[in-house]
């Protein structure tokens, strides 16, 4: 089967933290009915997320997740094939960043500590992807 993984950033509108939670939610529970997998990383008023899972069903829940009103300024970052799943585990992990992460992981809190820099991530993808697996490893 073609699994489709694409990695996008985005803002919360307002950085209203009291919407992470709803946010979660339904990322889980549409996740779990269409069968998508990844990993939801916030810091600084921003997201970065991975989705994975069937081609149309990944790009149908990037599309939702562009219409919601909670975020904006949402770009992709990687689009791939791949051959398995590398967050298969979560329906939707989900993790916070904060201090604590900027002096554990001080070569990568450039690109996380005031929020996900998405001139940096673009310039490396592979960067983004490296974030959300160490951070969904530090979750097992």
């Amino acid at each position: 089967m073609a699994l489709l993984q694409l990695i996008y950033v985005s803002d919360l509108v307002g950085r209203d933290e009291a919407q992470l939670a709803s946010i979660l939610e339904s990322a889980v529970r549409h996740n779990r009915e269409d069968g998508i997998t990844g990993m939801l990383l916030y810091s600084g008023g921003n997201f970065l997320q991975v989705l994975e899972g069937a081609p149309a069903s990944v790009k149908a829940t990037y599309q939702r997740i562009c219409d919601d009103p909670r975020h904006r300024n949402t770009m992709v970052l990687l689009e791939q094939d791949v051959d398995e799943r590398h967050f298969g585990d979560w329906s939707m992990g989900y993790r916070q960043l904060g201090p604590e992460d900027v002096a554990r992981f001080p070569e990568q809190a450039p690109y996380f500590q005031y929020g996900f820099r998405n001139d940096a991530l673009r310039a490396k993808p592979g960067e983004a992807l490296d974030l959300l697996e160490m951070f969904c490893k530090g979750m097992l």
